[in-house]
């Protein structure tokens, strides 16, 4: 089973994925546009106080990680 995802800020999301690869490209009201170049992927990360469990799962099944990768690059 995967790990307990914390409840996190859109900007801790956002750099936990800028240390994964991903670059912080612009922002767009109230979302985060990030890329990947060398996948030519994008990001649209929430910036909230609190990112709903869900949509971390989702932001990160999408930037291609696991949960625990995931949770590696928070520290």
């Amino acid at each position: 089973m995967a790990g307990q995802l914390p409840v996190l800020s859109g900007k801790k999301v956002r750099k936990a994925l800028e240390k994964g690869g991903w670059e912080f490209i612009r922002q767009r009201g109230s979302h985060m546009i990030l890329v990947k170049t060398a996948s030519n992927a994008s990001l649209s990360v929430p910036d909230h106080k609190e990112v709903a469990r869900g949509t971390l799962r989702a932001l990160i099944r999408a930037a291609g990680l696991t949960v625990e990768e995931f949770l590696v690059l928070l520290d």
